[in-house]
């Protein structure tokens, strides 16, 4: 029991130095992104760009997208998710390209009642194919301050992390013939919506309008270390013509693998916090577990 508590305490430590870290590198939301839904002022950039707000009413919810197209990247942004009786809610902070074929790395965050915790989603879609859902509660309420949810996606791996913390790791399975995100330029996306026809225990839990407007806050967003792809070239292009090839020191994160104690703090995560696996499934696969299951065994 000792030990469980003091991976807890080193684990808020890192945390905390994980936000502060991301904290010296923020951006400004004007530059970087565009409101695409949710007029009327559901959708607001505030304190001279450094702020985002979506808000979900009976009428609409709303969402944003960057300007930039990205091709690999390591991309931080910091989110105070709705609080309250959220049942029925969904804040939706993902990467995704276009079209019956696109890509996508999800984080999706399914609201619940008042004291009953957030699910965070996450999924990966290669070639328009997607179900490789893992589900997890946090160990912290992700209503009450900022968190940082991050996204590493390079050649070889998606890391999924939170203030710093991995807490999925989806590698690259092409040797036994999965498709993996590496062809399609993304954008980043977010939105908050309603979804109680299936998001809160399966949509037994309807949204309570009562208590709208719903509001998610965003801040901190950070893709310094990120591909940015324009007019059919990539910015990390290399001068030997490679696509995304690593130039200097600065783009290390093209070929970042979880080192020994970053694999602790993910197995800590799993063990503890993960409340889906689509790998343990076997009612939902009775013919057989998808390929990419033996390449991304569960930590």
């Amino acid at each position: 029991m000792a030990s469980y508590h003091s991976s807890l305490v080193r684990m808020l430590l890192l945390s905390i130095i994980g936000c502060y870290f991301i904290l010296a590198s923020a951006s400004n939301f004007y530059k970087d992104f565009d409101i695409t839904w949710g007029g009327d002022g559901r959708a607001k950039i505030l304190n001279n760009g450094e702020l985002l707000t979506l808000s979900l009413d009976k009428t609409s919810g709303s969402g944003f997208q960057s300007k930039n197209q990205y091709l690999f990247g390591k991309i931080d942004m910091q989110l105070k998710l709705v609080p309250g009786n959220s049942a029925g809610t969904v804040t939706a902070y993902y990467l995704s390209s276009q079209g019956p074929t696109h890509d996508e790395i999800d984080f999706e965050f399914l609201g619940n009642l008042s004291g009953d915790p957030y699910i965070l989603h996450t999924n990966v879609y290669s070639q328009g194919k997607g179900d490789r859902e893992q589900q997890f509660y946090l160990w912290f309420d992700p209503t009450a301050d900022f968190h940082t949810y991050s996204i590493l996606w390079n050649p070889q791996r998606i890391i999924f992390s939170v203030d710093g913390t991995p807490i999925r790791e989806y590698k690259n399975a092409e040797s036994v013939g999965v498709a993996y995100p590496k062809n399609q330029p993304m954008r980043i996306y977010s939105s908050l919506w309603n979804a109680d026809d299936w998001a809160t225990r399966g949509g037994l839990i309807k949204t309570d309008w009562t208590k709208a407007p719903f509001t998610a806050s965003y801040r901190n967003f950070n893709a310094n270390n990120a591909c940015v792809w324009s007019s059919g070239s990539s910015s990390c292009s290399s001068s030997s013509g490679s696509k995304s090839a690593p130039s200097n020191n600065s783009q290390a994160w093209l070929n970042e693998e979880l080192d020994a104690t970053s694999q602790q703090r993910l197995k800590w995560v799993q063990k503890n916090y993960m409340i889906y696996n689509y790998c343990n499934d076997l009612k939902r696969f009775p013919q057989g577990l998808p390929p990419d299951c033996a390449t991304n065994k569960s930590s």
